[in-house]
């Protein structure tokens, strides 16, 4: 009789670790979802962001190119290409969220297109107001 006791104790042992295991586990889960679910709406964010700014590099680059001044021309390529280092910027946060990377990661990413967002703005508005 403790014998078939026992077996009970621990089929109900093992029952309540299995249920504590599925509930850590569907949790974590929730937990991960909602922390993706603000990641994508940062990278949308951003994503409205560019292509604002995208657009008014490309207003300034027909004034660019309109002029004969060659240190301006330099000075819009070199802008122009901290748009390009945002675009990437922005690919990598959208290719850490799509293949999972943890929390953390994706947030370091983000700071890291916003930043370099910020540097593309600075970048145009230095040479708007060479022009």
């Amino acid at each position: 009789m403790t014998i078939s006791v026992m077996g009970v104790l621990l089929i109900v042992a093992t029952i309540i670790i299995l249920a504590y295991m599925g509930f850590a586990s569907i949790s974590s889960f929730i937990s991960s979802d909602a922390s993706s679910s603000d990641a994508n709406e940062q990278l949308a964010s951003l994503k409205t962001e560019y292509a604002s700014l995208e657009a008014e590099y490309n207003n300034v680059k027909i004034k660019v190119q309109a002029t004969n001044n060659n240190q301006l021309k330099t000075a819009y390529t070199n802008a122009e290409l901290e748009l390009v280092k945002t675009n990437s910027a922005i690919s990598d946060v959208e290719s850490a969220i799509s293949v999972g990377k943890s929390s953390d990661e994706v947030s370091e990413r983000l700071e890291i297109a916003k930043t370099q967002l910020e540097k593309a703005k600075s970048s145009l508005a230095s040479v708007r107001s060479q022009m």
